[in-house]
């Protein structure tokens, strides 16, 4: 074959490779690995089409129904939604390969045409080396977040726009149906939705309530004790971090299960306690009142929590130069002037990203929640919608999925709202922050 270099053939090859992926590169720029390579990927899935069409159809329809036929060899909405979102992210990623296909024959035919020759062996191996490397190392990583991170998040978002819920819509039973709107109106509009859209409201302004109490006692409570053990006139002061930091270090799950026991309304040691000195004559409803629920729960929350903001509120200080309160202290600055004005500031610099995420991260608390109240006490929509009077959204979420019965479809109408609105928020208000800006985190 020649090597002379035809500028009007070399343009061919962007359209030879629109017309089967690879084509240009085997016909026109002799890169014939590459272009065998493409063509093989979409002989593939010329091969799989009937399956992909299939499972794409099967993702429109989410089956058809067959009474006739044993429940085992019925459609399965379910899986059929699943197939579908996999063929699609197959499809997605071969239109992707397929464009960058063309792109590429048409830089690699312009670069042959400017150099007036095509690249020798070592040169197209040292290009590979440089410009195909990092896409090679990256690839298995998309590949790995497309399907175990994309296809659970679109199946979890498209579950809202379907009646998949117990017991007229669990398959293989019956079918799932795609309903638009529907489950929206309910969990949105009081006209549409009745007691569902009340319980939302309620349970979101707690959720708010919780995220903002929950993150700042903690915070501040952190702050106080770390500026206190701060104080050179504390004896054994690495004694009594060791003892604060202690409730951090026993695995919150068993602390909260113990302070369940703890505040028994009934037999609870505490209110056991507090009668036989005479304090109460009858029994504080610590965990079934639900006024008294959400003030325990923050409670509990600041026990188990502090320790953490103490640590990182501790190493910030020790970061900052002593020579700023030396030199306040030569001005006449009082412990409390230097702590205004030196310390909150500078650690409230280095932590503020950190204070936000703590505030995400409160809002989908859920061990926090469950494990000490399980979200109760119930009231009185609590038999119909299943939201208790502490339930945040995520612990209701958690309800809706797993009690019977069983509403996949609502759930999923609350994972969306929870989405929405706290990832703009936590990205809005971290890239605001002076820290980021600076690149100084």
């Amino acid at each position: 074959m020649s090597n002379a270099v035809s500028p009007n053939k070399l343009r061919k090859a962007p359209i030879a490779s629109a017309c089967f992926m690879g084509l240009g590169q085997v016909l026109f720029l002799k890169q014939y690995l590459r272009g065998f390579i493409l063509m093989a990927f979409e002989v593939i899935l010329i091969l799989a089409h009937s399956s992909i069409f299939k499972g794409l159809k099967g993702l429109v329809t989410l089956g058809d129904p067959h009474p006739e036929l044993p429940v085992k060899m019925r459609d399965h909405s379910i899986f059929m939604m699943i197939n579908g979102l996999i063929f699609l992210i197959i499809l997605a990623i071969f239109i992707a390969v397929y464009i960058f296909s063309v792109i590429s024959a048409k830089r690699d035919a312009e670069k042959i045409i400017k150099n007036a020759k095509f690249p020798t062996l070592k040169e197209t191996r040292n290009d590979l080396a440089e410009n195909s490397f990092a896409a090679a190392g990256i690839t298995p990583a998309i590949i790995m977040v497309a399907f175990f991170t994309v296809i659970p998040l679109l199946f979890s978002a498209l579950v809202a726009f379907t009646n998949y819920s117990s017991p007229d819509h669990i398959p293989p039973n019956s079918l799932v149906d795609w309903v638009g709107l529907e489950n929206f109106k309910t969990m949105f509009l009081q006209a549409y939705g009745g007691a569902w859209a009340g319980s939302f409201a309620r349970v979101a302004v707690w959720t708010v309530v919780w995220a903002v109490f929950s993150t700042f006692s903690c915070f501040f409570a952190g702050f106080f004790f770390a500026v206190v053990l701060q104080d050179k006139r504390i004896v054994l002061p690495k004694l009594y971090r060791t003892v604060f930091i202690l409730p951090y270090a026993i695995p919150t799950m068993l602390s909260l299960f113990v302070w369940a026991n703890l505040l028994n309304g009934t037999f609870g040691p505490i209110n056991r306690t507090l009668m036989y000195f005479g304090m109460i004559t009858k029994g504080i409803p610590w965990l079934s009142d639900p006024t008294m629920a959400k003030v325990t729960l923050i409670l509990v929350n600041i026990w188990i929590g502090f320790p953490y903001s103490m640590i990182l509120i501790t190493s910030s200080m020790t970061a900052v130069s002593k020579s700023l309160y030396e030199a306040a202290t030569i001005d006449g600055a009082n412990k409390w002037q230097q702590f205004r004005n030196i310390t909150f500031p500078l650690v409230m610099y280095q932590l503020k990203p950190i204070l936000i995420m703590q505030f995400a991260g409160n809002i989908n608390n859920f061990g926090a929640v469950f494990f000490l109240t399980a979200g109760g006490p119930s009231l009185q929509d609590t038999i119909s919608t299943q939201a208790g009077a502490t339930d945040i959204l995520i612990s209701w979420i958690y309800k809706l999925t797993m009690y019977t019965p069983n509403m996949y479809n609502l759930a999923s109408v609350l994972s969306i709202l929870v989405f929405l609105v706290l990832v703009p928020f936590s990205l809005y208000n971290f890239i605001r922050t002076k820290s980021f800006k600076e690149s100084e985190i």
